[in-house]
């Protein structure tokens, strides 16, 4: 079996799959094929795997290839060291992860000067291997090694540099090391405690002790947080007889001699509390961290899609408030497109109060523009603005609404070199109030600009690994807006960008082809656009949609490349192209029969029957809309028992923090989500829900509510 057949085999085994299955979506994959080309167009050839699937795939794909290379570059270096005997080389072969090869390569392993090294510089190697080998007098044999040159005057001198090699031994050697390992992870404690006094969030860990293989992955980060902060002190604790039995199993055998197995005895309980329980504690920290930060970027996915699948409200004429205190409110009204209309600065908040005047304003603008939703951000401020804004709707005569919204990003977005070029004469808090707006429009459109990780959606989104984070959500957006599809005549560079096959580069060739040669016509002339060849086509075509294209085809998700096999199927079904996009009117066919007659795969035949339906279905159709509110809810308006409508903002490993109009989400935790057993929140819900609620507890000091959900499921 070569290389590729056995990393396709452990794929298949981790996912579940076939090793045909596998093989194909990684040929896929290696052609340069992007993840949501191939989860829409080549539903045949991976038999439908979807893009999460395939994403998970390829970090597969990705982790042991690089397993694999780490492999070759251990064999190289063993041979190169001279030590890579056949025993050898089959332990590296067979070494199923990163960590067994690390303990392979852990005794060749180029060292500093440590007490071993130095021990073997005065020549006492030898004698550590006869202790191990149970010489029957260490001090007689230790005689042999007095050297005044090498600063070993007696047995003991010479015993003590023995008994070091083997301390070092007995931590490189890797059986020993995996067995422990093991047990550390099945028997052993993290402990943390507070050092300091004072408060805190970290204060439920200064006396925290839990088995290693029930802490939950929040808690890893929340301690590694706190720990990071000198907060706390966070060390794993195992019992020493438990490893000493192990490393005794391996290097005392019974009938060693009572005097060297005191000696090797000696040597390795060194070893242990020196060098083997140091390597090791970072070694399962570092472990159980990874394992933690990889459970919160699934948390991360999650909430993010969500996010990115609330659903658009078109229509609305917007008036978007950043708030803000001292430097006051910055308002942005916007028309129905997102075009900017005008912008306006109010004081109705501390410490000005000017709420007369900021009414009058905020009216005026209202009339002027024909305004009929206000969309608020929720940051600091933000429940004031709400309070202000409420009474400024209710004293007017027309209907208008407003809505709280996350404005989580909004800033990074104002203040980036997008922000500027979109707004090069508008201050930053100015941009944000834009953004905020454009948010109910068009959520997706507009999160898009802001890169993922400052969305704040998920947990510890600081704690993890920053790349890895990147690499994810990138993913997750990529998908999304593939999944959605994008109006190839209106969309920002930014949003282009996100298209299967198109780069920034062509994602601003597009817009600057729009901006000199008008709107597209047909998607065969992106073709003429700058950069964008046949390759990139392929990989984006299908997900771009020209609403008002000739062709009914470019108007929809089918791919050019199935154009010839819709126009027979238009024949087949005898209808005309006016009859497209008429549910009514396409009628029903068999789609075994019909697959095999045009000789196309059933889901790609499939696939083009609902879009003769629907052309370019928008999935964000089936999600709730945000919820629109006319007045206004305080904290201290709660009470125990009253049952309000909210909308799921975050999912951690514990619950979910829902917004009930207060200005502070409450939280339901897992144990209210529903009246089955569920293992993770996501189970149940997801960021966009709206759920029914009642409040089961509530702390107006430290501003605390808990919630359960009513209706469970």
């Amino acid at each position: 079996m070569n290389t590729n057949e056995r990393i396709n085999q452990r794929i298949a085994a981790d996912l579940g799959l076939s090793a045909n299955r596998v093989a194909k979506a990684v040929a896929l994959l290696d052609e340069g094929n992007t993840v949501p080309f191939i989860a829409r167009y080549r539903k045949e050839v991976t038999e439908g795997l979807d893009d999460e699937q395939l994403r998970l795939l390829s970090e597969k794909l990705n982790l042991y290839r690089n397993l694999e290379k780490t492999r070759e570059d251990i064999l190289r270096l063993l041979d190169e060291q001279g030590v890579l005997t056949p025993e050898l080389e089959a332990a590296v072969t067979k070494a199923a992860t990163a960590t067994e090869l690390e303990d392979i390569y852990r005794p060749y392993r180029p060292k500093k000067r440590t007490r071993a090294t130095i021990a073997k510089e005065k020549g006492l190697e030898p004698l550590a291997y006869k202790l191990l080998e149970g010489i029957a007098d260490p001090f007689a044999e230790a005689e042999n090694y007095l050297n005044e040159e090498h600063q070993i005057s007696t047995a003991e001198d010479a015993l003590s540099g023995a008994r070091d090699i083997i301390a070092e031994i007995a931590s490189d050697e890797p059986r020993p090391r995996k067995e422990i390992r093991s047990l550390i992870f099945n028997r052993g404690l993290i402990v943390s405690r507070g050092s300091k006094e004072e408060e805190s969030p970290y204060e439920m860990y200064y006396e925290f002790s839990e088995p290693l293989k029930k802490v939950q992955p929040h808690r890893v980060l929340a301690m590694n947080r706190g720990e990071k902060e000198d907060f706390l002190s966070i060390k794993l604790e195992f019992d020493e007889d438990q490893a000493l039995a192990v490393l005794e199993k391996h290097y005392v055998p019974r009938q060693m001699p009572e005097e060297t197995k005191n000696q090797v005895a000696s040597a390795l309980k060194d070893g242990w509390k020196r060098l083997l329980f140091p390597s090791l504690e970072r070694e399962v920290r570092n472990e159980i961290t990874v394992a933690a930060e990889e459970q919160a970027l699934k948390i991360f996915k999650a909430n993010l899609r969500g996010l990115l699948l609330t659903p658009p409200v078109p229509g609305k004429r917007i008036l978007g408030l950043d708030p803000g205190y001292r430097t006051g409110c910055k308002l942005a009204c916007v028309d129905q497109t997102g075009k900017l209309l005008e912008t306006a600065v109010i004081y109705p908040t501390p410490p000005l109060n000017k709420k007369e005047a900021s009414a009058a304003v905020v009216k005026k603008l209202i009339e002027k523009h024909d305004l009929n939703t206000v969309a608020i951000g929720n940051g600091t401020a933000g429940r004031e603005s709400e309070e202000f804004i409420a009474e400024v709707i209710s004293e007017m005569n027309r209907e208008i609404e407003y809505t709280v919204v996350n404005e989580a990003g909004a800033s990074v977005y104002s203040a980036s070199k997008l922000g500027k070029v979109e707004f090069p004469d508008l201050d930053v808090a100015e941009r944000s109030a834009i953004s905020i707006a454009r948010r109910v429009q068009d959520p997706l459109a507009e999160l898009v600009k802001i890169d993922p990780r400052s969305i704040g959606v998920g947990q510890y989104q600081h704690d993890v690994n920053q790349k890895r984070l990147e690499e994810v959500l990138g993913g997750v957006v990529e998908d999304t807006v593939n999944q959605v599809g994008v109006d190839l005549t209106t969309a920002s560079a930014p949003l282009l960008g996100r298209v299967a096959g198109i780069n920034k580069t062509i994602a601003a060739n597009i817009v600057a082809y729009r901006e000199e040669h008008g709107t597209f016509k047909a998607k065969k002339e992106l073709l003429k656009v700058a950069k964008l060849g046949p390759a990139a086509f392929k990989q984006s075509a299908g997900f771009l949609r020209i609403p008002d294209a000739d062709n009914y085809l470019d108007r929809s998700a089918v791919h050019p490349e199935s154009y010839q096999v819709a126009q027979k199927l238009i024949d087949i079904m005898e209808i005309d192209h006016s009859d497209l996009g008429k549910p009514q009117a396409i009628p029903q066919i068999n789609i075994k029969e019909t697959a095999a007659d045009l000789e196309v795969g059933e889901p790609t035949l499939q696939d083009i029957v609902e879009e003769f339906k629907k052309p370019g279905r928008d999935p964000r159709e089936d999600v709730p809309k945000p919820v629109f509110k006319k007045g206004v809810l305080h904290l201290e308006d709660l009470q125990e028992g009253m049952e309000l409508t909210g909308v799921v903002r975050n999912v951690v490993d514990f619950g979910a923090f829902v917004d009930i109009g207060v200005h502070q989400d409450g939280l339901i935790h897992i144990s209210q989500l529903s009246d089955k057993f569920v293992k993770h929140p996501l189970e149940v819900v997801q960021v966009g829900d709206v759920v029914e609620v009642k409040v089961i507890s509530l702390d107006v000091k430290k501003k605390r509510i808990g919630l359960a959900r009513l209706h469970l499921q």
